[in-house]
């Protein structure tokens, strides 16, 4: 033992001026520390109560005589004391044990301040006979319980248990080995220990160990050895072990024996235990002097070591060590903080024992961090790279890795990097920076061993030890490509393995194959990104890839369905237009593909105007034949081997091929100008009301790339038959013309006849001989009636190369057409005026002449007219009797005189309706018609004109 090192771990808190107050007059006879406070049984039956500076609080007589133990309790703030009475009657004992509520005071009007005392019990009774009490324990069990443990000098434990305070206790006596000896039987000292449900107590005595059951009844003693020790010299460590001192060692006792021996040599006066160190108090027969040792029994050193004088009583309270000597003086010794003692250890290079002593006192993971930091920069310093490296890796979590990593990046100790940066990606901490620097140490090294452990480990990239994509950029960089792929496949990071397929290896037929295999999202994603690499070398799969996304073969609608997805979430052909951006050919593949097999998609319009794009454009770059047959490079060798060959002839050849290029440029674009036309048509039938693409810009393309055909039917559909028509002027065909009006042109089919007006005109302006088309459209001006004849010659009197021959007999049929309608016209007045005169003239008559009725009968009911009769001045008689109420108006005359009225009323009102005459006059053929038959029914020749104020005034 005197090999151990021996520290200055703890120091001297009070100065050794401190003392028991002089208050305190008694012998000390006993002490118990608790609850922040110092509690001290005297010779005189007092107990005082000291604080954390030594002063008295408060004292109070406990007992009559003098107080032999005590102790306070941690749960509840009771004190349990053991002390001598006044023995004023013959009573057996006058030993007693008080509890004392220490939180209750006496009432005001007592003596002295004292605590409550809640109980006094005898000890000693006819069943349990006195003896000399040695030692003294209270177990504080589930409140209000307590178990309270007498030794006695003749081998004998007396048991109290219960509440105290109530007086419910039971009592039981425990004993054990009685020796011959009384003096070798005396119970020195007593534990309990308290694990789970398990209860025991220990027993020593100068001659054994005992240990009791508690929960056995009754309770089973077991004799742990054969040695025993004094008083003071037995206690309980805080894990449950007794410890006693005996002048050749320090025993530790488990249930099962003994367990540890310290051999501190020495009479132990006094043993404790404070904070994991063992304290000893040691004679020395020599010196005749006290040693006090603080043992760090983990750490194998002695913590503090000083003399001390005559020591009365030992204990631990407010943190430190305190020392009540004989002469009442006190001496407070405290621990060091742990700052304190590292940097003691530090100033001699005891890194280890530093080490030892943070891991021992359970400091936290920062402190112990930092004394292992200081170690490896102590070895780092002597250059033992191996050992402080593994000092730094116990740092790993607590010290930043780059001050470890810039101490190794040396070549030369990129072995020990390596293990540090392994160590970081083991436990999750190893950032993107760490991942890259880990793997160019393998790719320098060139150690493919340790990469393929590290990139291919079990479940490696699954538990994410390094940071996924940053592992694929380096192994991509140091062109360790299969380690990238496979870091990129199993973290399913399938851009990156898509990249380094096509980018680095250009292996496009197994990307493809990659391509299938991922999920139809996933796949979709990754053709958007590769998409036009991809059709650039492999078209043909490229585009059954796109169909397969796209569209839904009956497994995969199972599949769908099954998963709840909706075909409403297919991917679009519109989300993969980008890709085809350099193949406008290979995109007019996939899009007629997909046109062939789905009818109904969401993206129709938008898919028929990406087609009539493709179809209409001019500037379609067409692949070359090679490119057609997918790129074969053995064709294309055959093919420039052929043309080498026939080197001799190029000059001769290079027209003809320039020519047959433009045949064939030619014959494309007639054919997709015929596909653009069929898709014209069929996205806009004659049932649909609109059409299945963008019809401005169908127009604005057809216009672009004069495709006359496609705008035709765009101006036909749209009803724009005045732009149809302008169509054929322009390209001067008078005969697609004049069908094209006598199409659009026939009311009776909702044609618009204005449209032979039009050509009329045109024909009128054209300058040039059109005799037979102008005879032809005057046939059709003619049978509708669509112009007047002055409206026609005017017309074609613009044009000089016309002659009067055209339109004689047209002129002829008209003139003679309206001479008839005159004279028909002039029969009708006439006939008016004959039917005017004969009105006014029975108006005149009614009006001055008598009307005789000579009808005989009723008019009504056809019978004989009798009186009384009424007469109308219509000739129409009846009885009275057989008009009823109505006898104002003739029966026989008042409907047709009622429907004359209500048609007057509806021309007064129609009168007010300026819209409606507005709306015939222009809907008319002839307004002046219109006008003329508002004249005619006296409508618009009914003015209200109010004459002015002066003139109704004079006339008056």
């Amino acid at each position: 033992m005197y090999q151990w090192r021996k520290f200055e771990f703890f120091e001297e808190k009070s100065g050794g001026k401190s003392s028991i107050s002089a208050e305190i007059t008694g012998t000390i006879q006993c002490c118990s520390s608790g609850r922040g406070r110092i509690a001290v049984g005297c010779g005189d039956g007092t107990v005082s109560l000291i604080d954390r500076g030594f002063k008295l609080l408060y004292g109070f007589q406990a007992h009559a005589a003098s107080v032999l133990f005590l102790q306070q309790l941690k749960q509840r703030n009771y004190l349990v004391t053991v002390g001598e009475e006044e023995q004023t009657s013959p009573q057996p004992s006058s030993i007693c044990l008080k509890v004392f509520d220490l939180d209750k005071m006496e009432p005001e009007g007592s003596s002295m301040t004292s605590p409550v005392c809640l109980q006094i019990l005898r000890i000693f009774t006819n069943q349990f006979p006195e003896s000399k009490i040695t030692s003294f324990l209270v177990l504080e069990e589930a409140p209000p319980i307590l178990l309270i443990a007498i030794g006695l000098e003749n081998g004998s434990i007396y048991c109290i248990k219960g509440d105290i305070a109530r007086e419910r206790i039971s009592r039981f006596t425990l004993q054990v080995e009685v020796s011959s000896d009384k003096s070798l039987s005396s119970i020195n000292g007593l534990g309990f220990r308290v694990e789970g449900r398990a209860l025991q107590l220990f027993a020593v005595t100068p001659t054994s160990v005992s240990l009791f059951n508690l929960h056995d009844q009754p309770p089973k003693r077991q004799t742990l050895d054969q040695i025993g020790c004094d008083t003071n010299a037995v206690i309980m460590s805080d894990r449950l072990d007794l410890i006693l001192g005996r002048p050749e060692a320090v025993y530790f006792y488990e249930v099962d024996g003994r367990g540890p021996c310290w051999a501190f040599e020495g009479e132990k006066k006094f043993l404790g235990w404070f904070r994991g160190y063992l304290l000893c108090v040691i004679a020395d027969q020599r010196s005749n002097k006290n040693t006090f040792n603080v043992y760090d029994l983990k750490n194998r050193l002695i913590a503090h070591s000083m003399v001390l004088g005559e020591v009365s009583h030992m204990l631990c309270e407010w943190g430190y060590i305190i020392f009540i000597m004989n002469d009442k003086k006190i001496l407070c010794i405290g621990e060091k903080d742990m700052e304190s003692k590292l940097d003691m250890l530090f100033k001699k290079n005891l890194y280890t024992v530093a080490i030892n002593l943070v891991q021992s006192q359970q400091a936290d993971a920062a402190a112990t961090a930092e004394v292992l930091r200081k170690y490896g920069d102590h070895l780092y310093g002597k250059q033992d790279y191996d050992e402080a490296m593994s000092q730094y890796i116990h740092t790993i979590g607590h010290l930043e890795p780059s001050y470890v990593i810039q101490k190794f990046l040396d070549a030369q100790r990129i072995y020990n990097l390596t293990n540090y940066l392994e160590k970081l990606h083991e436990r999750g901490l190893a950032s993107k920076d760490h991942t890259t620097l880990l793997l160019n140490c393998y790719t320098k090294l060139k150690d493919v061993e340790k990469l393929n452990k590290f990139i291919k480990g079990d479940d490696s990239v699954g538990d994410h030890k390094f940071d996924v994509e940053t592992a694929i950029r380096v192994c991509r960089t140091a062109g360790y490509h299969e380690h990238a792929m496979y870091v990129a496949k199993k973290a399913e990071r399938h851009e990156w393995y898509l990249k380094i397929l096509l980018e680095d290896l250009g292996r496009y037929q197994e990307a493809l194959e990659y391509i299938s295999s991922l999920e139809p999202n996933q796949a979709g994603v990754t053709v958007k990104e590769y998409g036009k690499i991809l059709v650039e070398h492999r078209p043909v799969e490229t585009i059954n890839i796109l169909m397969r996304l796209c569209t839904e073969n009956g497994e995969s609608r199972k599949r769908r369905v099954s998963n709840g997805v909706h075909m409403s979430l297919l991917p679009s052909p519109v989300d993969f237009i980008n890709i085809f951006v350099h193949s406008p050919q290979s995109l007019m593949d996939f899009l007629e593909k997909y046109t062939g097999k789905v009818k109904d998609s969401p993206a129709q319009a938008e898919i028929h105007n990406t087609l009539l794009e493709l179809y209409l454009s001019s500037t379609l770059t067409f692949p070359s034949i090679s490119q057609e047959n997918g790129g074969d490079d053995c064709d294309k060798s055959v093919r420039s081997t052929k043309y080498l060959a026939n080197g001799s002839s190029a000059e001769s050849k290079g027209k003809s091929t320039v020519d047959s290029k433009d045949v064939k440029k030619d014959k494309d674009r007639l054919e997709r100008f015929q596909k653009g036309l069929a898709l014209l048509k069929s996205a806009w039938t004659s049932e649909m009301e609109y059409p299945l693409y963008d019809v401005d810009l169908a127009v604005i393309l057809c216009e672009m790339n004069a495709f006359k055909d496609g705008l035709l039917f765009l101006y036909e559909k749209m009803k724009l038959y005045k732009e149809v028509i302008a169509c054929y002027m322009q390209a001067h065909d008078h005969e697609g013309l004049i069908a094209c009006c006598r199409k659009l042109g026939d009311s009776t089919q909702g044609g618009d006849p204005s449209l032979w007006g039009d050509l009329l005109k045109y024909f009128g302006e054209l300058g040039e001989d059109c005799s037979k088309e102008v005879r032809e459209v005057l046939t059709y001006i003619e049978r509708d009636d669509i112009l007047p004849p002055i409206i026609v010659l005017q017309t074609l009197a613009k044009n000089p190369c016309l002659t009067l021959s055209v339109v004689k007999d047209y002129i002829a049929r008209k003139l003679e057409e309206e001479s008839k309608l005159i004279e028909d016209d002039r029969k009708a007045i006439e006939k008016y005026q004959d039917e005017t005169a004969l009105m006014k003239k029975e108006i005149q008559d009614l009006r001055t002449n008598a009307r005789i009725f000579q009808l005989s009968k009723c008019t009504a009911c056809t019978f004989t007219l009798d009186l009384p009769a009424v007469h109308f001045m219509c000739m129409h008689s009846f009885h009275l009797r057989c008009l009823g109420d109505n006898e104002k108006e003739c029966p026989e005359c008042a409907p047709e005189i009622r429907s004359v009225l209500e048609t007057k009323r509806n021309l007064e009102q129609n009168a007010k309706d300026h819209e409606l005459f507005f709306q015939q006059v222009k809907n008319s053929k002839d307004g002046f018609s219109v006008i003329a038959e508002y004249f005619g029914k006296g409508i618009l020749s009914k003015t209200a004109i109010k004459p002015p104020e002066g003139l109704q005034s004079g006339n008056s």
